[in-house]
């Protein structure tokens, strides 16, 4: 005498008992899957239908019809690099190299929001663009500020005095 099943559907209701060849059918039509809880007549507990050795061939792994392409890691762009350090060079030297400093930062750290917008998927480092972006409006307000105090007092040369403290 051949074993019989008893399968719990999806449902959540039990049914059974079937034949192996109904269970067979079952598996072909996508109704029992391995996954899916059986009980085989005479055993002492539910088991599942990838497990049973009798419906492991018809259970075999099926493989992709399509393979994805592989995800490339995304590289922060050197636009951005480039502008947040003549950003930062722009406020650490803003007295004396500011200027062409803070003008290549903007250009630097626009070019790189701009391609990081466009090409997410390949690029990152937005926050290194913004940061050299806000050095270099910084450096420009900043110079902006010493130039126009320059002009008031037409005073044109800083003299610092690091003997005295």
């Amino acid at each position: 005498m051949s074993a019989t099943y008893k399968i719990i559907g999806e449902d959540g209701k039990e049914y059974g008992p079937v034949s192996a060849g109904q269970l067979r059918q079952w598996l072909a039509e996508g109704r029992v899957e391995s996954r899916t809880p059986v009980f085989v007549d005479g055993a002492k507990e539910w088991s599942f239908a990838g497990l049973l050795p009798e419906f492991a061939s018809q259970l075999a792994p099926q493989i992709p019809q399509t393979i994805a392409p592989p995800i490339r890691a995304r590289k922060a762009s050197g636009f951005a690099t480039t502008g947040m350090v003549f950003g930062a060079l722009s406020l650490i030297f803003c007295c004396c190299y500011g200027f062409p400093c803070n003008i290549l930062g903007l250009v630097f750290s626009s070019v790189a929001l701009v391609q990081i917008s466009r090409h997410p998927e390949i690029y990152e480092g937005r926050g290194l663009a913004i940061t050299g972006l806000a050095l270099s409006i910084a450096s420009i307000l900043i110079y902006g500020l010493l130039l126009a105090f320059a002009l008031a007092t037409g005073n044109f040369h800083i003299h610092w005095n690091v003997n005295h403290f």
